[in-house]
């Protein structure tokens, strides 16, 4: 059953607001919305950044502490031990980046330390029109070579192409794909526009899809960009409306999502109602994580990570003054963010984009 909205109370603030020696107590309650920010190394009570001066970077991926971050014009960095540096991806299709284009999704193989695999979603160009694919990758001194094509023309534009990969806790590969500006598609299951997909890590269509022969695992969706699982394997994903009303849903196999016969609060039969959604507010929601059964969420519009409760149909903002916020990535208590202030639709601070780490402890 669908959970009204309930904005709770601010929780504990991250704040991205530069501050002096001895005013590290004070940080929580600073919002002040000056450009004064935090710089690379520095601390501000619990939160820390850990690389600054990104391009609009799309994704956080980490493995033993060093971390990859897509920039969406087409680059790869690693982060490790402090030290950014650009890789080489080699693929055999160019990126194409143009306005929420480009090079999005990036996750690693769940036994990346052995197979050094990863897979890819980005955008290309197919006799002169957009669309994007997923191909899987294998890394090799510095460089990212483009091995096996699981998946290719999933219709693109210059907006709304999803774009996440997640691994499933069944050990099925995930996509989101946004509607790329065709909203009729996204209730066309022969389509692959404002889907979920679910594949196997060669490709393949699992046998039991909900659908024969089709990747699609639930459909009616506008544009979502975060996928993630609670303890019990219930899933959820995050997903822009179309003028506020954007959503977090639970997903189930098969499912028919609504849009854009239904959004928000509006009811259809067949369709399915949102768990949660942010009414005449705008979030503008992108990655998701999951972590003690709450889920984390970052905000574009809404210049936030935000906490949402699922069980309770709650949501309470953690961060302040850091800007538009484009994916989330838990590891233990660490709660890491990416600024998306350089993405052609916020207002970039002198050391934006930025990768912060923010302490879970006593946000819950």
């Amino acid at each position: 059953m669908r959970k009204w909205v309930v904005m709770g109370s601010v929780l504990v603030l991250a704040a991205c607001t530069d501050v002096e020696e001895g005013e590290r107590d004070e940080v929580a309650g600073n919002a002040n919305g000056e450009d004064a920010m935090m710089e690379e190394g520095e601390s501000a009570g619990n939160t820390q950044v850990l690389a600054s001066n990104l391009e609009a970077p799309w994704a956080i991926e980490e493995e033993d502490g060093v971390f990859y971050l897509p920039q969406r014009e087409g680059s790869l960095l690693r982060l490790e031990d402090g030290e950014v540096t650009e890789e080489t991806l080699d693929l055999t299709e160019e990126v194409v980046q143009e306005s929420e284009s480009g090079l999005l999704g990036f996750l690693l193989d769940e036994e990346f330390t052995e197979n050094k695999r990863a897979y890819v979603y980005h955008t290309y160009e197919v006799n002169g029109e957009m669309n994007n694919r997923i191909v899987a990758l294998t890394h090799e001194d510095g460089t990212w070579t483009e091995e096996e094509v699981l998946l290719e023309e999933i219709p693109g534009a210059a907006t709304h192409n999803g774009g996440r990969l997640a691994n499933g806790p069944d050990g099925m590969l995930y996509a989101t794909t946004g509607d790329a500006e065709l909203p009729e598609a996204a209730q066309n299951t022969d389509s692959l526009a404002g889907k979920i997909l679910r594949m196997d890590d060669e490709g393949g269509v699992p046998n039991d899809n909900p659908i024969e022969d089709s990747y699609v695992y639930s459909y009616g969706h506008r544009n979502p960009q975060g996928l993630a699982w609670l303890q019990d394997e219930t899933m959820y994903a995050s997903e822009h409306g179309p003028s506020a009303q954007d959503e977090i849903n639970l997903i189930e196999a098969g499912n028919n999502y609504g849009w854009p016969e239904v959004e928000g609060d509006e009811t259809a039969e067949g369709m399915e109602e949102p768990v949660i959604h942010s009414g005449d507010e705008t979030w503008a929601p992108s990655g998701i994580a999951v972590h003690n059964d709450f889920i984390y969420m970052a905000g574009l519009a809404g210049a936030a990570v935000y906490q949402v409760d699922p069980n309770e149909g709650s949501i309470d903002e953690l961060t302040e003054d850091c800007g538009r916020i484009r994916d989330v990535h838990v590891d233990g208590n660490s709660l890491y963010f990416l600024t998306n202030n350089t993405d052609g639709r916020g207002s970039p601070g002198e050391d934006d984009d930025r990768l912060i780490e923010w302490s879970l402890n006593g946000s819950e």
